[in-house]
């Protein structure tokens, strides 16, 4: 199995309220050098068999990210060989 990672963010114009209270709220935890914070997602999709990045790239352009405020990027996830009788 495969898994094909996609972080989807707001573009860089588009204002981000959820991000901005989280920096707001940095400070009275005594954080004070963090300059922004911008809050985006992650989905995990995994393939049987190798991965399909232009499968994941379609699905990602037209279910997962809108375009119009959103961008995402792609990235193949190396997975550890669990020893035998551990699940993941």
């Amino acid at each position: 199995m495969a898994r094909v990672v996609v972080d989807v963010m707001l573009k860089p114009e588009i204002l981000d309220p959820q991000g901005q209270a989280v920096a707001n709220a940095l400070p009275r935890l005594g954080v004070v050098d963090v300059a922004s914070v911008r809050i985006g997602k992650r989905i995990e999709i995994e393939f049987e068999g190798a991965a399909d990045l232009e499968r994941a790239r379609e699905i990602a352009d037209k279910l997962l990210a809108n375009p119009v405020i959103e961008d995402f990027t792609l990235r193949v996830e190396e997975r550890l060989e669990q020893p035998e009788g551990e699940e993941q």
